[in-house]
């Protein structure tokens, strides 16, 4: 397939997610930079890492949840163990999103057949997602490396980290230029490469728990796994960047002989008709949104079941795990609020699991600008339906959805606790409470998003840079030792810490009254300023 206009494409693509590549590349190098500082105070020494090491490796859920530690000869090696997975993952899932943002959301929009009619060759709109998804893992890569190699760590090491970074990024970004071939429309499009995503972690979970007693041959089903069995500093496994990257260009060549052999508009995989006549909920507004939302609610539910329960479940080894270093103890305490270990992991825990509550926060408010921008709100809005009666309808998802995730979050976080400790009733109580109790500082980012929406809709897209500040400043505040000012700065912060700490009404309250004023803002200037 012809490529024709590839340059002017991808220059026009990187110019147009300036701000969301902006924001995931800061993410990502964030953990990756504030890691490595961290596990330098942490573990200054040999010893501290040994005995690191000896507590996940005995572990079967922190192996799962963590993997093993492989090397603890340099702290280039524990940052590498703590960040191939994870990053691996984030960095899959940004190159999913880029692909599809740039062909089939393209397409399913009708700009692509616009594209098509002039200049443009059919291959090159794939070929501009692909090269957007490239760069960023390329840059994620590059600076990754220079950062290590610039702090004392092993060149070869640190080279092969910034390459499995990259590799990672290739794989997934061939996984999507299948996915975008298969579905008519974006958002099935990006359930595919999230599916793949998600049974990739599993299996690299599954192979790690098992460890050398079990099947622990399905890590290498997974090119997470792959990227984990990197190994920079220690084996520096490059056979398997290389496998990554073969693998990523195998499916990108798969992708665009497929491009080529489909209707424009069309998908490979049929489409299961509709129903004849609309169902009588969607004759309201919250019904509408009801049916665009229900999917990404449940998905993101069970994952937070998931989640918990694992945190929940991991809680009996905690003990051992933090002793491994009194520094860490002291973080732990101070993000937990409580003297006692397992109290403070768990509130913790509840305060990791409400900042990922914050990330779909903002996603569900920012659908209002996607079904703005996309043209969709317009007919929606001329039907009689009322501007905050739509906004409410969809704004009911950030705030009533995010309630449901933490209450999944804290329901199996409390079992799984309670299993361990032989305290079912009692646990799952507190970690019920301990859940919720983070709400309305969740609700804080939505309500940003909403302000930013209604009175300056073309920076919506900025609320992803104010929530990657504030959980930056909330995760490794404590861990870097920041000032008590920089870490008032983020909601999380002011919400009490349970289980363990005192629970003090006063700042839910102070956070739900700043949500209600900003969300009163944003709607007030969405009433007043054009649509679109």
């Amino acid at each position: 397939m012809s490529v024709a206009g590839l340059g002017p494409l991808l220059r026009f693509a990187l110019r147009r997610d300036r701000i969301m590549l902006a924001c995931w590349i800061y993410a990502l190098l964030a953990s990756v930079i504030g890691t490595a500082v961290s596990f330098r105070s942490l573990y200054p020494s040999a010893s501290s890492r040994e005995q690191l090491a000896a507590s996940i490796n005995d572990n079967g859920s922190l192996r799962a949840l963590y993997g093993a530690v492989y090397d603890t000869g340099s702290v280039g090696a524990l940052t590498a163990w703590r960040i191939l997975g994870l990053g691996g993952l984030l960095l899959g899932l940004l190159c999913v999103l880029l692909v599809t943002r740039h062909t089939r959301a393209e397409e399913e929009s009708g700009r692509l057949e616009l594209l098509g009619a002039g200049a443009i060759g059919r291959g090159a709109p794939l070929a501009a997602g692909i090269g957007t998804a490239l760069t960023a893992s390329a840059v994620v890569g590059v600076v990754t490396a220079g950062f290590l190699a610039a702090s004392g760590e092993q060149p070869g090491g640190s080279l092969a980290f910034g390459a499995a970074l990259f590799g990672c990024g290739v794989c997934f970004s061939g996984v999507a230029a299948v996915a975008v071939q298969l579905t008519e429309t974006a958002r099935a499009a990006n359930g595919i490469g999230g599916a793949v995503l998600g049974l990739a972690y599993l299996l690299r979970a599954a192979g790690d728990a098992a460890g050398s007693t079990g099947p622990g041959w399905l890590v290498w089903l997974s090119p997470l796994g792959w990227v984990e069995r990197v190994r920079p500093y220690a084996d520096n496994a490059w056979w398997l960047v290389a496998l990554l990257l073969v693998a990523g260009v195998v499916q990108t060549g798969v992708g665009h002989w497929l491009a080529g052999r489909r209707d424009l508009g069309g998908g490979l995989l049929p489409q299961r008709p509709g129903p004849a006549t609309g169902a009588g909920s969607l004759r309201s507004a919250l019904g509408l949104a009801w049916r665009l939302q229900r999917g990404s609610l449940i998905g993101w539910t069970v994952g937070f079941a998931i989640g918990g329960a694992l945190l929940g479940g991991i809680s009996k080894g905690v003990d051992q795990l933090v002793s491994s270093s009194a520094n860490v103890e002291q973080i732990v305490q101070r993000m937990g609020g409580s003297t006692q270990v397992t109290d403070a992991y768990l509130a913790t825990a509840m305060n990791l699991l409400a900042m990922v509550a914050a990330v779909y926060a903002v996603q569900t408010a920012l659908r209002l600008r996607g079904e703005e921008t996309s043209g969709r709100a317009e007919p929606v809005l001329a039907a009689g339906v009322r501007r905050l009666a739509w906004a409410g309808g969809h704004l009911v998802f950030p705030l009533l959805g995010s309630a449901v995730l933490l209450l999944a979050g804290g329901l199996t976080a409390g079992l799984g606790a309670g299993v361990v400790f032989g305290d079912v009733p009692g646990w799952t109580g507190r970690l019920l409470v301990g859940g919720l109790v983070q709400l309305p500082a969740v609700w804080v980012f939505a309500a940003v998003t909403v302000a930013l929406f209604g009175l300056v809709p073309q920076w919506t897209g900025a609320a992803w840079g104010v929530l990657g500040v504030l959980l930056f400043i909330a995760y490794l505040g404590p861990a870097l030792n920041a000032g008590q000012w920089l870490l008032d700065l983020t909601p999380f912060t002011h919400v009490p810490k349970l289980p363990g700490a005192a629970f003090h009404a006063a700042p839910l309250l102070w956070l739900t009254l700043l949500s209600a004023l900003l969300t009163g803002a944003g709607l007030a200037g969405l009433r007043r300023r054009d649509m679109g």
